[in-house]
């Protein structure tokens, strides 16, 4: 499996309001946002962020999302898959596989047309 680099960064906030105000301070526009505190943000042509607010008895986390051309393609056999290719809401489909450390990663294609 060959990855198309950085599709995009899942942050966790306890503070929707102070981390999307922090994001346009280092450049970042506002694609979109939710009724539900959160919203996607890209600078330039990087990767995008999308933050959500989580309650304030949850440690916020982050994700790294790599981006790969279709969910046909499978993983070398030294990665662990933690979740098969699943269908996501927002249109796409996501896997999740482990790093030798033991971080979660996904992999995101195109979903199904």
């Amino acid at each position: 499996m060959i990855t198309e680099g950085i599709e995009a960064v899942f942050l966790e906030t306890r503070n929707w309001g102070r981390t999307a105000k922090f994001l346009r301070e280092l450049g970042y526009e506002i694609d979109f946002e939710t009724d539900h505190n959160s919203g996607q943000f890209r600078s330039a042509q990087g990767p995008y962020i999308f933050v959500a607010e989580v309650p304030a008895s949850r440690e916020p986390s982050t994700k790294l999302v790599l981006k790969v051309a279709n969910a046909d393609q499978r993983p070398g056999e030294g990665v662990e898959i933690v979740n098969e290719f699943e269908d996501t809401h927002y249109g796409t489909q996501e896997m999740t596989v482990r790093d030798p450390d033991g971080r979660l990663w996904a992999l995101q294609a195109p979903g199904k047309e």
